[in-house]
C-alpha cells in the first residue's frame, strides 16, 4: 500500500464530496492554528482519531506516513525548547520551576504545558489531514479545489503532485532492490545508521527519473492546450448531497462554537497557572 496515496472504500467519509471534506478540512486547520484551548485541543483529537476509525483506514497503509510526522514532531518540540525554553513562561505570565539545568536552559510547568498544547496540536491535525487525502480520489480533490475559487490551473498541479507520490515511490523501490540485487545491504538487516548513509546515492537518480517524468507530462499537457481557456470542466466533480451539506454545517457550528469559547475570555491561551 503506498503512503498518501488514495484508497478506496464505501465509508461515510468516503462517500462525503471532496469539496464538503475540504471546506470541513479548512476550517478545522484554522480553529487548530489559531486556539490554544487545551480542552477544545483534546476533544478535536479524540474527534479527529474517531473519524479516522469510521473511515476504516488500514493502519499499516498510512504507518510510514505517521512515523516521519512523529520525527518531526520529536525534533519540533525538541527545537522549541532548544530556541526558547522559556516560552511557556512568557505566555503564562508565572514560573514554576520543576528542575534548574544550566544556564537559561531551566525545566518549568509552563514550558511543559505549552510544549503540550502544540503536541496536541499535530495529534489534532494529523488525523484529518490523513484522511483528506486518502478518501478523495486526486481529480476529485483538483475538482474541489476549483469549485472554491482556486484556478484550475492550479488545482491540477496539486492533482498531479497526489497522483505522483505512488511513482515516486514506486521508482524509489525499484532503485533500492537494483542496489541490493548489487550487494548494497538496505534492508533492516544494516543498521539505521547505514541504511540511513546509502540511502543518499538513491536519491540522484530519483531526482533525475522525477524530472524525466515532469518534462513529459508538461510538453503533453502543452501539445494538448492546458490552460488556454479560463475555466473548465471536471469528470469527478459531484454534487452535494444531503451529507456533504450536513457535514459543512456541523463543521461550521463546531467552528464557530470552539472560536466563541478561545476568545471569550479575550485570551486564545487556556491557563492553568492562574
Amino acid at each position: 500500500m503506498r503512503a498518501l496515496s488514495y484508497i478506496e472504500g464505501n465509508s461515510p467519509v468516503h462517500r462525503l464530496t471532496g469539496a464538503a471534506k475540504l471546506v470541513v478540512f479548512l476550517l478545522w486547520s484554522i480553529l487548530v492554528m489559531v486556539s490554544f484551548e487545551t480542552p477544545i485541543l483534546i476533544f478535536l483529537t479524540f474527534l479527529g482519531i474517531l473519524l479516522f476509525f469510521l473511515a476504516k483506514i488500514p493502519f499499516h497503509s498510512v504507518s510510514f506516513i505517521l512515523k516521519m510526522m512523529a520525527l518531526f514532531l520529536i525534533l519540533n518540540l525538541a527545537a522549541i525548547y532548544l530556541f526558547a525554553p522559556e516560552q511557556g513562561v512568557l505566555i503564562y505570565k508565572t514560573r514554576h520551576v520543576l528542575s534548574e539545568g544550566f544556564g537559561r536552559f531551566t525545566l518549568t510547568r509552563e514550558q511543559l504545558f505549552y510544549e503540550f498544547n502544540v503536541l496536541l496540536k499535530y495529534f489534532t491535525i494529523i488525523p484529518p489531514a490523513v484522511l483528506l487525502m486518502v478518501t478523495t480520489h486526486p481529480s476529485e480533490f483538483a475538482a474541489s479545489l476549483n469549485r472554491i475559487g482556486i484556478p484550475y490551473t492550479v488545482a491540477y498541479a496539486v492533482s498531479l503532485t497526489l497522483r505522483y507520490i505512488p511513482d515516486v515511490q514506486r521508482d524509489y523501490e525499484a532503485i533500492s532492490q537494483a542496489q541490493q540485487a548489487r550487494g548494497v545491504e538496505l534492508s533492516r538487516k544494516a543498521s539505521w545508521v547505514k541504511r540511513l548513509t546509502r540511502t543518499v546515492p538513491l536519491l540522484l537518480p530519483l531526482i533525475f527519473l522525477s524530472l524525466d517524468r515532469i518534462d513529459v507530462i508538461s510538453h503533453a499537457m502543452e501539445l494538448r492546450g492546458f490552460g488556454k481557456n479560463k475555466t473548465r470542466t471536471w469528470y469527478s466533480s459531484r454534487p452535494f448531497n444531503r451529507a456533504d451539506v450536513a457535514a459543512m454545517i456541523l463543521g461550521v457550528l463546531l467552528f464557530a462554537a470552539a472560536m466563541w469559547l478561545t476568545f471569550k475570555d479575550g485570551d486564545r491561551f487556556y491557563n492553568p497557572f492562574r
